[in-house]
Order: structure tokens, then sequence, then C-alpha cells
């Protein structure tokens, strides 16, 4: 009779699967850090684009790392040709890897290679899991969810895409970092901060430009001078801190794992990142969607949170000075409607996203020994 390994009984090898953006990336890697801190043997492959952000950003992180050469199905005829030989070729490409390292188990974060990763883990009987980031399935998880082992997904949304018998409602692994996070009061200080003042922080990532700065330099000008605003306007978009008043700290860049412990409130887009981190830590949130992302998905995530009275949302169409200043004063001036987002964020919080997924792998790994 054979005995049914443990875990603990042997060690254990992962490919993780992402590419394009850090959506995708963070994730995958919260999940692998927190992984080797529970089980020091297992061993992590990464498998991504070669010239996107992920080809250089995994190895910093100590992780040895594949690139293959994919590419998204663009508009023209040409491009769409293309893509379609460069996923074929990452396809036999990833067969061959599969076939060297023999991985127990593969996860995917989604972008475009993960598609060609995971249908090369089934050829060759490898189990494999995915997971989604936001309230609309990505266009490579619906390309390979039928032989998926188990899918993990952030939001209820997902359910009217998955099969409901092998997909849970687990969180971003991102979510279980943040909760650990302690904070580092020298460094929130160092930026001109105050420990005794409500903090808010506005961060916007790659919305920085001249005319939000100008938007900002309207509304903060006119802000409750009873909140510290921390406004991080992006390096490629520098505002003069001259233009805000004292009380309005100008950054073009902030660690923001370091400050997450001291704020009370946050005007952020619907990254499924910053989200999962915002419902985790319960931090108000004021969210500005972005409208340039694929299926809108911005949009649809923010909603989730609002549905459930964690956040406001203002549209970018209906973004201006008078329409932010009435949020900020809603959401933070105004004590008993910020501590209701606090605690309706929280519940939608997922802390022990990354743990529950670890755990649901296990399983899957031990049903195929």
């Amino acid at each position: 009779m054979t005995t049914k390994l443990n875990h603990k009984d042997r060690k254990r090898k992962i490919i993780l699967t992402a590419g394009g953006t850090g959506g995708h990336i963070y994730p995958a890697l919260a999940l692998a850090d927190l992984w080797k801190a529970q089980d020091p043997q297992t061993e992590f492959l990464f498998i991504g684009n070669d010239d996107r952000m992920e080809a250089t950003l995994i190895p910093e992180r100590g992780y040895p790392f594949i690139g293959l050469h994919s590419s998204g199905l663009e508009i023209s005829l040409a491009h769409k040709i293309k893509a379609v030989f460069q996923t074929i070729s990452c396809y036999f490409k990833a067969c061959r890897i599969m076939k060297n390292e023999k991985p127990d188990l593969v996860v995917g974060f989604g972008g475009y290679v993960t598609a060609p990763v995971l249908a090369a883990a089934r050829s060759v009987k490898i189990p494999y899991m995915i997971h989604e980031q936001n309230s609309v399935v990505g266009k490579a998880n619906r390309m390979v969810m039928k032989e998926a082992s188990g899918i993990a997904v952030c939001y209820e949304k997902c359910f009217e895409v998955f099969e409901g018998s092998k997909t849970r409602l687990i969180g971003n692994p991102r979510a279980s970092l943040a909760v650990q996070a302690s904070g580092d009061q020298a460094y929130f200080e160092s930026l001109g901060l105050k420990k005794d003042k409500k903090t808010i922080m506005i961060v916007m990532g790659s919305l920085g430009s001249s005319s939000v700065n100008d938007l900002m330099k309207e509304a903060l000008n006119g802000i409750d001078p009873s909140l510290q605003v921390l406004y991080v306007c992006g390096k490629q978009n520098p505002a003069d801190p001259k233009d805000f008043p004292e009380h309005v700290i100008v950054q073009d860049f902030v660690n923001t794992t370091k400050i997450y412990p001291f704020l009370d409130g946050i005007i952020c887009r619907a990254g499924a990142t910053t989200l999962c981190e915002v419902e985790a830590l319960g931090i108000p949130a004021i969210i500005i969607p972005s409208p340039y992302v694929a299926n809108n998905h911005q949009f649809y995530n923010a909603s989730m949170l609002t549905q459930n009275q964690a956040a406001l949302m203002i549209e970018e169409k209906d973004l201006n000075a008078k329409t932010l200043k009435e949020a900020i004063d809603e959401a933070f001036v105004d004590e008993g409607k910020r501590q209701q987002l606090h605690e309706n964020a929280l519940k939608m919080g997922t802390p022990d996203a990354a743990y529950d997924l670890i755990q649901w792998a296990d399983e899957i790994i031990d049903k195929g020994h």
C-alpha cells in the first residue's frame, strides 16, 4: 500500500506564471514569498514575458525566471497573426520546460504569456490553478479555465464566468502581505507628515499628469485644514509644493507599504492590488477607476466596494475640483461616514488569502500523488 505523501515529507516545485503588469506579477510574488516563508523547502520557478517588467523584477527578487516572447491580439490582422505564431512557439517551449522541471503544480496569475504555459501544463498532465485578481475575467484565464484544477477569485462577480464547483472566493495574496506590514514611523515622519493628524493619501499611479496636478491644486486648496494630505503626484509629472497649502505634502513617490498603517483614508485608482490592500486594512477610500484599461475592469472592481458601502467612487468623466472636494468632506471629514467605510472595507478584506491559496494548492498536489 502506497503512503500518501504530505508536503512536509518531500520537496515540492511550483511554477508561477504571470506577465505584463504589476497587477499580475505582484500577487504571484506575494504568494511565493509567503509560501517560501511557510515552507522553505518549496522551490519556485517563474515564467513570464522576456521583454516586460517581470523579466527584471522577478530575478531582482531572487527567483529563477524563464522568459518567453508573447504579445496580445492587437487590432490589426498582421499583429493577430504574429501573436498566434508567438503563442504556438511559447506553448512548445513551455512543454519542454514542464518536462525538464517536472513541477508539482503550475499557478497562473494572468497576462497573455500565461495561456500557453498553462496549456502546456495540461498537455503533460501537470495540474494547474488560475488566480483572477479582477472582477472582470481576463482573456488569458478564459482560454484555460476549463481544465484548471482550481480557480481562485477575488470577487463574486467572477462566478458568472467560472465553473462554481472548482472556483473559490480566496482573495489576493497581496492582502496577506498588507496586514503584516507594521509601518515605519520614521519614514512616515521623514515625508513631512505628523503622526497626530488625520492623514489622507492621494496616489493615482499612471494618472499623474499636468492636468491632474491642476485639478488637485484647485481641489486641495479648499480642503478642510484638519486633514493632512499626502499627494503622490508621480515622478513623470511632479507638482510644485508651493502651489498647495502647508497641510498638503507633495511627493513624487512613496513606499506605500511603510505608511499604510498610519493612513486614515486614501484616494486611489481601482487596480486589483491596491483595492485588496485597502480592504485588508480597512482604509476608507475614494476610488477613481481608470477608464483606460481592458473591459473597463477598474470600474467593476470599484463597484464591488461601493455596492457594499465600503468606498466612494468618482468616475473620471465626473472628476473635477468640486466633486472631489465634496467626496473628501463626505468620506474623511465626516467621522461617522469614515468609520462606516472603514468597517465595511474590513468586512470585504481577505487577510488569509495567500495561506488559503497555499492550503488549496497542497490539496490539489496531494490528489496527484
